[in-house]
C-alpha cells in the first residue's frame, strides 16, 4: 500500500495543494486528473521520491517495489533493448550483473564462487530464470519486433524507445506502478493492449493521462486535483465528468428541491453501476460505485472552452471527390497512391495510416497547401473548407497580442467582440494582451480553433486537433465535433474522439486505401480489414 500524509506543495505564494491525506490500495487503478498546471506530474514525482513536498510525507509499505515510467527517452542510449527492460527491476538486474561478472572472471576465488551461489538463489527467488523471456514477451506485445531486442537503444526510433521504457516500467510485476502519460506516441492497438494489461494487473496503478478512452478502460478511481486539494472519487473518468456536470447543474438550479436532486443523483449512480458490467474492470468498479455516497459527488472548478462550429451556408449534395491521388516524399518514398473516394453529406471520415507524415501530406494536398504527384480533387461548389494543421508555428511568428492576432481572421473587427470570443476560449483579463509568439502549445491550439470557428466553414480538415490540449479542452472539442452537422476529414490518436465522431474510416497506404463504415472498435479487431491490409502491403512485393 502507498499512502500520503498531510502533503503540501507550493511555489512561492502559489499553493498547488495542501493537507492531502490519501491511501492507494492494492488492486485499484487511480487516474490523476486536473487542469493544466494543477500539479498532476508533480504529484507523481512526489510519490516516486523524485522531488520533496514542502510539508508531509509519502509512506510505501515495507517490502513493496515501485516502478516509474521514465520520461528521459535518451537515458539508456548505450544499453541493449532487452537489458533496458530488465533494468526495470533494479535489484534483480544488479544481482544478474554481479553474478555474471563473477562467472566471467577467470581469477574468481572460492569466496567469489560462494557469493555467486548465494546470488543465484536470490535471483531464482525473484523469478530471474524467466526474466529474459518475460522481458521479450512484453516487448513483443508492445510491438517491438524480436530483431530489435538485442540492438542498442540509440538505434531505435522515438516511438520505439517509448515502448521499451513502458516495458521497463511494467517488468517484474511491481507493487506500485506510476505512469505519466503512458499512451503518448502509442498506436491504437498498443493502447488497447496496455489497457487490457492494466485491467488485469493485480497491484496498484497510478496514472496521469489525457486519453479519456484509456482512463475509462483502466480506472477504478479518479484522483482529482482541484480547489487546492486532492480527492479520490470512485469510478472512471466519464463517471467523474458526468457526475460533476450533474452536480454543477443542480447547484445552478436553486429552485430544485433537495429530494429531487438526491433522486437524480441516485438514478445517475445506478445507471453507471449497471453499465460497469461492460467495462474491463467490471467487478471492482461496480462494487466501488455501489458504495458511493452522494456526498462524494461535487461540481468541479474546471472551465471548459466553448467550441462550436457554425457553418455560414448549408452544403449542397456534391461534397468532395478524390480520384487516384498519389504523392511521394522528397526521398522518392511513396506516401500514398491510388487514393479514390467520394464523400456523402454529413460524413465524418477519420483518416488512418501507419505513417503519420502520409496523413499530414494527404491533408495538405486536400487543403491546397501541396500539389499531388497525380490524381484530382474536386470540391462541391457550396463547400467552404477550413484546415487545422498539426504544426502551427508559422501562424505565431509575429509579436501581435491575442486581440490583434485573432482580429486578422475575423470579419467582425470590434474589440469587444474579439475579447468576448477569446473569453469563451478561456483567454480572459490580461491574457488577451499576451504576445502570440509566447503562447504554450495548448494555447496555440485554442487560438487555431478560434480561427477555424470564425471562418464559419461547412467542411473541417483537422490534423491531430487534440495535441497539446488538456482534458477539458479535448472534451469540449469532442462535443463541438459531435454537434457539427456537416462534413469532416480528421485524424487523431484520441480513441474516444474517433469512436464518437467518425462515421466512416479510410486507412491510406502506399498501395491504396481501406474504406470502411465500421465503428472504430470494430475496425481494430476486424479480420476483413486485416486481410485487406495484408493484401495492400503485399502489392509489389
Amino acid at each position: 500500500m502507498l499512502s500520503v500524509h498531510n502533503l503540501g506543495l507550493q511555489y512561492g505564494k502559489r499553493v498547488l495543494f495542501d493537507e492531502v491525506d490519501l491511501k492507494f490500495t492494492i488492486g485499484n487503478c487511480y487516474g490523476v486528473i486536473g487542469a493544466n498546471g494543477a500539479g498532476k506530474s508533480t504529484f507523481l514525482k512526489i510519490l516516486s521520491g523524485e522531488i520533496d513536498p514542502v510539508r508531509g510525507h509519502v509512506a510505501l509499505e515495507k517490502g513493496n517495489r515501485m516502478a516509474v515510467l521514465k520520461q528521459n527517452h535518451f537515458e539508456f542510449e548505450e544499453k541493449e533493448v532487452l537489458n533496458t527492460v530488465m533494468m526495470g527491476h533494479k535489484e534483480m538486474y544488479d544481482i544478474m550483473v554481479e553474478k555474471n561478472t563473477i562467472y566471467m572472471d577467470p581469477d574468481a576465488t572460492e569466496a567469489d564462487g560462494l557469493r555467486a551461489a548465494e546470488l543465484e538463489n536470490q535471483y531464482g527467488e525473484m523469478g530471474g530464470w524467466n526474466a529474459e523471456s518475460d522481458a521479450a514477451e512484453l516487448l513483443s506485445n508492445l510491438g517491438i519486433k524480436e530483431a530489435l531486442h538485442y540492438k542498442q537503444m540509440k538505434e531505435l526510433s522515438g516511438p520505439e524507445k517509448v515502448k521499451v521504457l513502458l516495458a521497463q516500467a511494467l517488468f517484474g510485476d511491481p507493487d506500485i506502478l506510476l505512469l505519466d502519460e503512458p499512451t503518448n506516441d502509442l498506436d491504437a492497438k498498443t493502447v488497447t493492449w496496455l489497457a487490457d494489461f492494466l485491467a488485469d494487473f493485480k497491484n496498484t496503478v497510478i496514472v496521469v493521462s489525457h486519453d479519456r478512452y484509456f482512463l475509462d478502460m483502466v480506472c477504478t478511481h479518479v484522483v482529482d486535483i482541484d480547489f487546492g486539494q486532492i480527492k479520490i472519487f470512485s469510478g472512471n473518468y466519464t463517471f467523474w465528468y458526468e457526475s460533476s456536470q450533474l452536480a454543477a447543474s443542480q447547484m445552478a438550479n436553486k429552485n430544485k428541491k433537495v429530494e429531487q436532486k438526491r433522486q437524480e443523483m441516485m438514478e445517475f449512480i445506478q445507471r453507471f453501476s449497471a453499465n460497469a458490467s461492460k467495462s474491463r474492470q467490471a467487478t471492482s468498479r461496480k462494487k466501488a460505485l455501489e458504495k458511493l455516497t452522494l456526498e462524494e459527488i461535487r461540481p468541479s472548478s474546471r472551465k471548459y472552452p466553448f467550441i462550436n462550429f457554425k457553418p455560414e451556408r448549408e452544403p449542397g449534395d456534391q461534397i468532395l471527390r478524390v480520384d487516384k491521388l498519389s504523392k511521394t516524399d522528397q526521398n522518392g518514398e511513396v506516401l500514398f497512391s491510388n487514393v479514390s473516394f467520394i464523400m456523402n453529406k454529413e460524413e465524418k471520415i477519420v483518416v488512418l495510416a501507419d505513417n503519420a507524415t502520409a496523413i499530414t501530406t494527404f491533408f495538405e494536398v486536400v487543403a491546397g497547401k501541396q500539389e499531388a504527384d497525380s490524381g484530382t480533387i474536386e470540391w462541391g461548389q457550396t463547400i467552404t473548407p477550413a484546415y487545422l494543421p498539426n504544426e502551427n508555428e508559422e501562424y505565431f511568428t509575429n509579436d501581435l497580442d491575442l486581440i490583434n492576432w485573432l482580429r486578422e481572421y475575423s470579419e467582425e473587427k470590434d474589440e469587444q467582440f474579439i475579447r468576448g470570443f477569446l473569453g469563451r476560449m478561456l483567454f480572459s483579463g490580461d491574457e488577451v494582451n499576451k504576445q502570440s509568439s509566447v503562447l504554450s502549445g495548448g494555447e496555440k491550439v485554442r487560438c487555431m480553433l478560434s480561427k477555424v470557428m470564425l471562418a464559419s466553414p461547412n467542411f473541417l480538415i483537422m490534423d491531430e486537433p487534440t495535441n497539446h490540449l488538456d482534458l477539458e479542452s479535448i472534451t469540449a472539442l469532442n462535443n463541438g465535433l459531435n454537434e457539427f452537422k456537416c462534413n469532416m476529414l480528421f485524424t487523431t490518436h484520441d480513441h474516444k474522439l474517433i469512436e464518437t465522431v467518425a462515421n466512416r474510416i479510410i486507412e491510406i497506404t502506399p498501395n491504396g486505401i481501406i474504406d470502411s463504415l465500421m465503428t472504430f472498435d470494430e475496425y481494430l479487431v476486424s479480420e476483413s480489414v486485416k486481410e485487406q491490409r495484408e493484401a495492400l502491403m503485399g502489392v509489389g512485393v
